[in-house]
């Protein structure tokens, strides 16, 4: 610990006495200080021991001495040493009692005690105090490597709580809790998720510091990692503000966490490469060659049913130009998935193809969860007309197995191109079926075709000669039911028949032909208003 006045006073070579404020000699000494100034205040920085001879005051004066204390109070002197024997052969009772009424530590210096040799004492005392904490820092690091080496992140985590008696957490990507140390942590570092969110805005590096309640700890956060977004945050929990040795702890876990996050990211660009090998070869219609790449590392993924999610971004959000935070969607998602899926322990293979994403997952598994929620987060922002993410499309195929990951693929790219289509974020493929086709007639190119097979229709009933387009739409309507259809339109069957000529004359297509009917039913459809 740094000096104090009270190790001062106990310094058998200084012979020093009390003679105020015996009850505030436990404060640090940030140095000692000799000025016979008048006022000195303008040279102090605060927590200094200045020693004084009297030789340009008026130590006597009561007045004179307690504006001379009240501004060194104020300046943060913490004490203030008076030699006897030179100016003046005791301490006046006038600066005794303002020394008393501000609370403000009065040490007499004897005579035969130079100022240099307390400055000396109070040098020394700060230079050993920095020397402990070098080397306690030293021996911090050292059991901290150990830790890391041996137990991991969560070792090191426990090391470093014990180092700096307090707490510590370790957050990933996605701002969720890890690994605390104590157990007991969990829920005090839960409720830090939003601070963790904003300085994962801010680059790596960067830290602040979160001041609980009265009754609650002074947290300290750090970003981890050396890219623009940071890959993992630390939090370490505290009753007071660090001290020098505890700094050094603090700062060898943030690099040695930081080394191992870098190493992750290059295991996981390694990762990468197999499962995209490990794609090709299912696609390729090559199960068993992938199940023996995949190894232990995706074998567990392809024993039971999965689902492909493709996922990519529209134009407007890729190129060089784009910047920001919503400049990539798809390293928002990549870090969802791979978060969510290390929570809950599960394999998930994810391949970046270019401006699109590949996703194999386990069905009903927390990866698929993730992509959903993600999906329907950015739905919410584009409600709220926040414009954050909205070129960004997901398509989810439905479960399948090994043998059938062609299909499934081309499933979710199906889902992809509706989504897209729709101006939705997130389709399963199942949606597909489950819904309707009519929404599909929604695209441009559809409803061109409809305009013109049915324009010479149109163009014929905007003659006043005829209601054709009606006639033939209560026909299909009806399945060619004569009698049905007329009463519908409430006309005689014959003017029925005589206008279904007439459509198959200006078409030039026979109604007979079960195809005709239905590109005329999905066309009226298509043009039908909404």
């Amino acid at each position: 610990m740094p000096p104090t006045l009270a190790s001062l006073v106990h310094h058998s070579a200084l012979k020093l006495t009390v003679r105020a404020g015996e009850d505030r000699l436990d404060v640090p000494v940030r140095w000692a200080h000799v000025s016979e100034l008048a006022d000195p205040v303008p040279y102090m920085e605060g927590g200094e021991l200045l020693l004084i001879t009297a030789l340009k005051l008026d130590a006597e004066d009561p007045d004179a001495m307690r504006r001379y204390v009240k501004r060194l109070v104020g300046a943060g002197v913490v004490g203030l040493g008076f030699a006897v024997g030179v100016n003046y052969e005791d301490i006046p009772e006038a600066l005794v009692d303002a020394a008393e009424a501000e609370g403000l530590p009065l040490l007499e210096v004897p005579r035969r005690t130079p100022f240099l040799a307390i400055s000396k004492a109070v040098s020394a005392a700060i230079a050993a105090d920095q020397y402990r904490a070098v080397t306690a820092g030293f021996a911090a690091q050292r059991e901290l490597t150990k830790q890391a080496l041996v137990e991991g992140p969560e070792g090191l985590l426990a090391a470093l709580a014990t180092q700096v008696d307090g707490w510590t957490a370790l957050y990933d990507a996605s701002g969720a809790v890890v690994a605390t140390a104590p157990e007991w942590a969990g829920r005090r570092a839960a409720r830090l998720t939003a601070d963790v969110e904003r300085l994962r805005e801010r680059p790596a590096p960067a830290s602040s510091v979160v001041a609980g309640p009265a009754d609650e700890d002074r947290v300290e956060l750090h970003s981890l990692g050396t890219g623009r977004r940071p890959r993992a945050a630390l939090a370490v929990g505290t009753a007071s503000a660090l001290g020098t040795a505890e700094r050094y702890a603090v700062h060898s876990a943030i690099a040695l966490l930081t080394l191992t996050t870098e190493r992750s990211r290059s295991l996981h660009a390694a990762e990468q490469r197999i499962g995209a090998a490990v794609l090709r070869m299912l696609l390729a219609g090559e199960p068993d060659h992938a199940r023996a790449v995949a190894g232990d590392l995706y074998g567990a993924l392809l024993d039971a049913p999965f689902r492909v999610v493709i996922a990519e971004v529209g134009s407007a959000l890729r190129g060089p130009e784009a910047g920001g935070a919503d400049a990539d969607p798809l390293g928002a998602l990549t870090e969802a998935v791979e978060s969510a899926a290390a929570r809950a322990g599960e394999a998930v293979l994810v391949v970046p193809e270019g401006e699109r994403l590949v996703v194999l997952a386990a069905d009903g598994g927390a990866a698929v969860e993730a992509c959903g929620e993600y999906g329907a987060t950015v739905e919410a922002a584009r409600a709220g007309d926040q414009g954050e993410g909205e070129e960004l499309v997901v398509g989810v195929s439905a479960p399948v197995g090994t043998v059938a990951a062609g299909a499934a693929y081309k499933q979710a790219e199906q889902a992809l191109s509706v989504a897209r289509r729709r101006g939705r974020v997130y389709v399963e493929h199942e949606q597909l079926a489950a819904g309707s086709m009519l929404p599909l007639l929604a695209d441009d190119a559809v409803k061109a075709f409809a305009d013109g097979l049915l324009r010479a229709l149109h163009e014929h009933d905007a003659t006043g000669r005829g209601d054709l387009v009606a006639s033939l739409r209560a026909w299909l309507s009806r399945h060619g039911q004569w009698d049905a259809a007329a009463a519908d339109l409430g006309v005689h069957r014959h003017t029925l028949r005589y206008r279904m000529r007439r459509v198959e004359e200006i078409l030039g297509r026979s109604l007979d032909d079960p195809d005709v009917r239905m590109e005329l039913w999905l066309a009226l459809k298509a043009t039908a208003p909404e």
